[in-house]
């Protein structure tokens, strides 16, 4: 054989090498904090993907402990390069992850190669995936507080509308009523409240003061001007309605979510992440007939607390990620939103509009129900301090707990906070 075959030979020998080489599988490196009904759902989407990228992409899912937790594993892990490829984020922390600069901006590029659009997204979910101009991580679902409520107890009241829907949910007047003619007939506890966890009850204690048009973080300072006021109002209604034994005291969450079930409890609110939880015990027999809506508007508009799962890429320190790695990534946080629809049966809000505008999810019960709510929908203040286990509910925390079960003036109460969160 001469030089020249040989040659030949071996240039088509590496050729071919390095064709497989370029169709090698990625493995994409895979961190959430999603346990109960949204952990099984994701873990099926997880092996949905890897089915359909056989060969060419695979998820290496781990799931970690939600919550502070998993943020300090986050910070530790891109500080020494070692943190995943993807991961689930909160968007609310989105801005504190900036402060410590351990996330890869999500580019116009990265959008376009993934066929996706800020105009697929709702604005204020987007602006919440956003600082400073900067997008860092791409939405994908919507999860707000609703009202949990049992039909048979609520018609045996006399406050079941005719649409199935609870009466009076258009002020405070009207729902404080609806609450008393459900103990009036009998109800143990008309609501059910996680009383005993403040940094719960900041999702509804923050509706409340965004119904009246208040903010918490002004410029640089908290409850600046009237917006203290809005929140001892926020508080006081939250109050009377434990004193009057219109809502359970000192609760937990997983004694709340069981005062429900049980049918001690006419109504709850939760997050929308219990779905799952009800869904799972009608298919069993096991629940009562149920619905889920908008929470009441106790004030001036409405308004509801609302965060957003989405992904987000670690920046590795000294760890730069590959474009074929990149490219795996994107085609992950892509297929997730447009295959989002299952994801809804967790009882999310989708992010991505082509799924919640598909006539799947308009027939979805009760998510087409609430889903309406986006359009009043309010995230966390933009600040390195708030967010999922931050600082701001922590602060807000010690307060709420004893101001809601009739120990501490609502004033008094927003006096302390104001005065903590402002010295931060």
């Amino acid at each position: 054989m001469n030089f020249r075959r040989m040659m030949a030979i071996a240039v088509v020998a590496a050729g071919g090498f390095w064709a497989v080489a370029a169709q090698a599988e990625e493995t994409v490196m895979w961190w959430d904090f999603l346990g109960g009904g949204d952990g099984v759902r994701m873990k099926q989407m997880i092996t949905d993907f890897n089915t359909a990228h056989a060969g060419k992409i695979k998820i290496d899912a781990t799931t970690l402990e939600w919550g502070t937790p998993f943020y300090a594993k986050v910070q530790t892990s891109a500080a020494v390069g070692e943190a995943a490829d993807v991961m689930t984020y909160h968007a609310s922390r989105i801005p504190l992850a900036v402060s410590q600069d351990i996330l890869e901006e999500i580019t116009a590029d990265d959008m376009s190669k993934m066929g996706l659009s800020a105009s697929d997204f709702a604005q204020t979910t987007m602006d919440a995936v956003t600082v400073d101009g900067k997008q860092y991580a791409v939405p994908l679902d919507t999860h707000p507080i609703v009202l949990y409520y049992n039909r048979v107890l609520l018609k045996k009241a006399g406050v079941l509308g005719d649409d199935g829907r609870p009466v009076g949910m258009g002020n405070k007047e009207e729902f404080t009523a609806t609450l008393q003619k459900l103990k009036d007939a009998g109800v143990e506890f008309p609501l059910g409240s996680v009383t005993a966890d403040g940094n719960f009850m900041y999702r509804t204690i923050y509706s409340l003061v965004c119904q009246q048009g208040g903010e918490l973080l002004t410029g640089n300072e908290f409850l600046a001007g009237d917006n203290g006021k809005k929140l001892a109002n926020a508080l006081a209604v939250l109050q009377g309605w434990t004193k009057a034994g219109l809502q359970s005291t000192y609760t937990d969450y997983p004694a709340t979510v069981a005062l429900f079930t049980s049918g001690k409890a006419a109504m709850m609110i939760n997050g929308v992440w219990e779905v799952p939880t009800m869904t799972d015990l009608a298919k069993q027999g096991k629940l009562f007939d149920w619905g889920a809506v908008e929470i009441p508007v106790i004030f001036d508009k409405p308004c509801t607390y609302a965060d957003s799962h989405s992904f987000a890429i670690p920046k590795n320190k000294g760890k730069e990620i590959s474009p074929e790695k990149r490219a795996a990534v994107l085609e992950v946080i892509s297929w997730m939103d447009k295959h989002s629809l299952f994801w809804a049966t967790a009882g999310h809000i989708p992010a991505y509009k082509p799924v919640t505008e598909t006539a799947e999810y308009k027939a979805m019960q009760p998510n087409a129900t609430y889903s309406t709510l986006t359009a009043n929908m309010i995230f966390d203040p933009k600040s390195p301090k708030a967010g999922v286990a931050g600082p701001i509910f922590d602060i807000m925390s010690n307060y709420f707990v004893p101001t809601l079960n009739g120990e501490m003036d609502p004033g008094e109460a927003v006096n302390s906070i104001k005065e903590e969160l402002n010295s931060m």
